[in-house]
């Protein structure tokens, strides 16, 4: 459920009537970088609680100093596989990345609830993701809502993978899912995919209009 840490346009670019960006993209552009702003604070926040310094923080997961470095002052949007790089090599819940509420007092129930919209969001390249039922510590599958953004063609480098086991379900529109040694499948409403993701994958709206999907992951061995 990744893609390469690297900028690239946005196909949805509306032009103002003095050539400029609408209210609304200019909003949007506001809204991203203000999650990767958030995002790579709590980054550093558990890099430092952890006692890490930035080159001990690269020996833990694996990552380029000056990635750990552009993520923690939100120049660029991690690839989900690298944040759990990050909450493995930290020894963290996923939870801890995506909200920087204290989850241990909540670290003993087994049962928790999401309103509609009151998710953690979290953004990437080519996703934003919603975080559901985030109040639940150290669980086996992470439930989040995504939306797909419409982009060129996929290419053997925008795809990605890490361990683990996802299922997605197409809420609205049209999905284009690409699994390494599969042919691309295009996903409408309601068409649902699993798929190992130790294979390389990535996925793309297709259409006029993003897409939207409910999307579950397993970020830790099920048998651990």
């Amino acid at each position: 459920m990744v893609v390469k840490e690297k900028t690239m346009a946005d196909p949805k670019t509306d032009d103002g009537p003095d050539g400029g960006h609408s209210d609304g993209e200019g909003s949007w552009a506001a809204e991203r970088q203000q999650l990767r702003a958030d995002l790579g604070q709590r980054m550093k926040l558990l890099r430092q609680e952890g006692g890490l310094t930035l080159d001990g923080a690269a020996q833990r997961t694996g990552l380029a100093l000056s990635t750990i470095h552009k993520i923690e002052n939100g120049r660029v949007s991690p690839s989900y596989e690298n944040l759990v790089r990050i909450a493995r090599g930290y020894g963290v819940g996923m939870e801890r990345i995506f909200s920087s509420e204290e989850t241990s007092g909540t670290a003993k129930t087994r049962m928790t609830v999401t309103r509609a919209g009151t998710g953690s969001k979290v953004r990437t390249p080519a996703y934003e993701y919603e975080i559901l039922c985030n109040a639940l510590s150290q669980k086996r599958i992470i439930p989040l809502f995504a939306r797909i953004d419409r982009r060129a063609p996929i290419r053997p480098d925008d795809m990605d993978a890490h361990d683990g086991e996802e299922a997605i379900l197409v809420l609205s529109g049209r999905v284009e899912l690409h699994v390494e040694h599969y042919a691309p499948v295009v996903l409408a409403v309601n068409d649902c995919a699993y798929f190992d993701s130790t294979l390389k994958h990535a996925l793309r709206a297709l259409g006029e209009e993003d897409a939207s999907i409910f999307w579950a992951c397993t970020h830790i061995d099920l048998e651990g």
